[in-house]
């Protein structure tokens, strides 16, 4: 549980390479300086945690790049007090960016073994989002829905119908969809029935699967 000068003096770099590719918003700049990710991946390999690599975490997943972390954040454009629903937890590198930037988070996770680890993990490093929940990221969450943001760390081979119900009127859903490769597809809901959809670029994810908890 170390986090040394060191380690800040490689945050600090790394928010300056995000900067350099195109990451403008401060807070989620902010964010990524103070975010001891070297904690949230295995030990093996600390010495790359702050380079914009992705690793494998537990359960055959990854945590995400830095950039598409950063990307994503900053295409939400949190607002402190929004009500955020984040689909595949993981390692809650992405979780903890959002309660840096004072958004209320429901949190998500499919995978046994991550949820139990990230969910008791994230607080010991003062990150406590309103719920960690085990279970199916493609139903959402309809008990506490609206939501002002969703946003969807895996790739979903579609956009799930319940998750766009579950976006609250000049809300957005942040969703990275395709099989192999994923084009990132935001979508704001403009009124009860309309949408509209911004197309942003290809990114590659870990699949959202279904059904499987």
């Amino acid at each position: 549980m170390r986090d040394t000068t060191k380690h800040q003096g490689l945050r600090n770099q790394l928010a300056n390479v995000l900067k350099a590719k195109g990451i403008s918003d401060e807070n989620v700049l902010n964010a990524i300086r103070k975010i001891p990710r070297h904690l949230l991946i295995d030990s093996s390999f600390e010495s790359h945690a702050y380079q914009d690599k992705a690793f494998p975490i537990a359960a055959e997943q990854t945590i995400s790049h830095p950039f598409t972390v950063a990307f994503q954040s900053q295409t939400l454009e949190v607002v402190p007090g929004e009500k955020v629903l984040e689909i595949g937890t993981g390692s809650g590198y992405q979780t903890a960016v959002l309660l840096e930037l004072k958004a209320e988070v429901y949190s998500i996770e499919r995978q046994h073994e991550l949820f139990k680890k990230t969910s008791m993990f994230l607080p010991k490093l003062g990150y406590k989002p309103k719920r960690f929940i085990f279970g199916d990221g493609y139903k959402g969450l309809p008990e506490q829905a609206p939501f002002d943001k969703i946003i969807v760390t895996a790739g979903a081979p579609y956009v799930p119908k319940p998750l766009l119900a579950q976006v609250k009127v000049g809300g957005k859903l942040l969703i990275p969809v395709g099989d192999k490769e994923q084009v990132m597809t935001l979508f704001i809901r403009r009124s009860p029935l309309e949408f509209e959809k911004h197309e942003l670029g290809d990114f590659k994810f870990v699949p959202m699967l279904e059904k499987k908890n």
